[in-house]
């Protein structure tokens, strides 16, 4: 939590014990040990800021009626020099109190000083965490779907970082395995398309079809011309991949940048082949989880999974109905499954690379992959809790109250680009984290590109340049902006101001459990209730008044929303205009 925010709550806890102190002094209660006891911030505000139920947890202790305890608490509560000006006893026995000036001022005394490092915490203690998004493979273009990924993926990222986290973005390149084969395969036949007309083989109904593979035979054929033709089917696939793979890998990387994602690391699934896939089988042999059968290596993956979950308290008959089936690791042809590649991935991740966390983004789709993964962790040595997958579910794009489904450019389903042609990055960033992962989002075409209170990324910019605004007025008009004293900063007592600053005082705790919840949305919601909550202040309290100190007190406001505002969307790397 804040700094201001944590020193009030241990400024309170403090208060408490020194008044049931007193009154066990006082001979008003026994002395007894005292209980750890809640502080919270209550839902309705109207009897107070905090709440404590000190008094339920003592009843029993003290021998007494919470009621009772309640009331002493209040008689010996010493308040004076404290972020406190009030407290009350209420109902059965709660404690309420209420913030003082002090601590509103110091709130905002404490955003200035931290300017754009506001809202960082030592929440993850430096923990090396790994984020893997997006792993879109290299054989065509990115989708929708991927788009959601790749905000949902670099936002978590920035959030984790801000709260303490030491973040590694990273991209697995699928470039091994039976869509590489399928890759080449698909190039081979339209190379050949190219030059052998009708004698040219068609394309199966299970291989690519896309335009990009025709487009990337072409460019093939014009570098090579038909040199290839006469090669044998092993060597002209080969050659089509080497050439094809890593412009298409190079076409994600670009499109990834111009969507502001830029990642630590590239890790090529290849690189598993030279060893790493064959440690895993061998160290799951060893412990007796493999067998062979119709020429291929299997997992015990039923076996495994059903001591997991019987550990985890689960019955033999909720574990029967799973229907739990063995996996494959090595094919007959000695090919590798991508669930064998997955582990020695997931192994590199947290075994030799010292990840504590590895997080992954997936589709739900792929929510029957989560156990089976985890469980061979497990069955490896590892622990398969310290691989955390977040789910995503789908998009529908919508516009004029009608779905889209089709590329207009390609005819193909919506592609990353084809989405960053019709809508601003800023927008795109903002609108897939405006719902946790686990949502469906309608993406609204229209409502993306509107300039209205209705785009809530344009809204939240807003916010942001009309405090520029404000500012620039009046300093045409004479007024320059300055610092303010506790003193002065205590003059704001309005409602809509009050709400503001703990709305204000509330960021670093949602940074935080956004990171806990890997849920990133916590954050866009709370800009979207930020940028509401100053336009109300805005609204009611006028900026430019004949008291000096007040008007002052007011911008300074102000400037604490404008650096809020923009250490927000900075972290989600979406624009923070200064006029609009």
């Amino acid at each position: 939590m804040s700094k201001i925010v944590k020193n009030a709550t241990d400024e309170l806890h403090t208060l408490i014990l020194n008044a049931l102190g007193k009154a066990v002094s006082e001979g008003e209660l026994p002395s007894e040990p005292i209980p750890a006891f809640g502080i919270e911030v209550p839902a309705d505000r109207a009897n107070g800021d905090y709440s404590s139920n000190i008094a339920f947890v003592c009843a029993r202790v003290f021998r007494c009626a919470p009621k009772k305890i309640a009331d002493l608490v209040v008689k010996y509560m010493e308040l004076d020099g404290s972020y406190f000006s009030s407290c009350t006893a209420a109902g059965a026995g709660f404690v309420n109190f209420t913030l003082s000036g002090q601590f509103y001022a110091d709130v905002l005394l404490d955003i200035k000083s931290l300017g754009e490092n506001y809202g960082r915490s030592d929440y993850g203690k430096g923990q090396k965490v790994n984020v893997e998004f997006v792993s879109a493979n290299p054989t065509g273009p990115m989708h929708i779907g991927n788009a959601r990924g790749g905000a949902l993926g670099d936002c978590l990222s920035a959030v984790m970082d801000f709260a303490g986290y030491d973040v590694t973005r990273e991209f697995y390149i699928n470039d091994a395995g039976n869509q590489i084969e399928k890759f080449g395969m698909s190039l081979d036949i339209r190379y050949q398309q190219l030059y052998l007309g009708e004698n040219a083989p068609e394309l199966p109904e299970d291989s690519y079809h896309g335009a990009d593979i025709t487009e990337r035979a072409k460019e093939f054929a014009a570098v090579y011309g038909d040199s290839f033709i006469d090669k044998s089917e092993s060597e002209r696939r080969k050659a089509l991949v080497d050439f094809a793979l890593p412009k298409n890998i190079e076409g994600l990387r670009t499109a990834l940048e111009a969507y502001r994602i830029n990642y630590d690391v590239w890790f090529h699934e290849s690189d598993l082949h030279h060893g790493a896939i064959k440690e895993v089988t061998d160290i799951l042999t060893v412990n007796g989880l493999t067998y062979e059968k119709d020429g291929a290596l299997w997992y015990k993956n039923k076996e495994v999974q059903t001591a997991r979950l019987l550990r985890q308290g689960k019955t033999q008959e909720q574990i029967d109905k799973l229907e739990l089936k063995d996996d494959v690791l090595i094919r007959q042809n000695g090919n590798p499954t991508y669930f064998a590649a997955d582990i020695a991935y997931h192994r590199n991740k947290l075994l030799t690379r010292g990840f504590t966390k590895a997080i992954d983004i997936w589709g739900a789709d792929h929510h029957g992959h989560v156990a089976r993964l985890k469980g061979a962790l497990d069955a490896i040595g590892l622990n398969g809790d310290d691989l955390d997958i977040v789910l995503m579910q789908f998009v529908n794009l919508v516009k004029d109250g009608e779905p889209v489904r089709v590329s207009k450019r390609s005819g193909n389903a919506i592609a990353l680009v084809d989405l960053l042609d019709e809508v601003p990055v800023d927008a795109a960033r903002f609108f897939f984290n405006l719902r946790e992962p686990g949502s469906t989002i309608d993406f609204d075409l229209g409502l993306a590109v509107s300039e209205n209170s209705q785009n809530p990324v344009y809204y939240c910019q807003y916010a942001n340049a009309r405090i520029h605004s404000i500012i620039r007025k009046l300093e045409s008009q004479g007024t320059a902006l300055r610092d303010c004293t506790a003193e002065e900063l205590m003059l704001l007592t309005a409602p809509e101001e009050i709400e503001l600053i703990r709305h204000l005082a509330s960021f670093t705790d949602e940074i935080i459990s956004a990171a806990k919840n890997y849920d990133p949305a916590r954050i866009t919601r709370y800009c979207i209730d930020l940028a509401t909550l100053f336009h109300k202040f805005y609204n009611a309290c006028r900026v430019a008044v004949d008291d000096e100190s007040l008007m002052q007190a007011r911008l300074f406001l102000c400037t604490c929303v404008m650096e809020t505002v923009t250490n927000i969307l900075k972290m989600f790397r979406i624009s923070a205009p200064e006029s609009m």
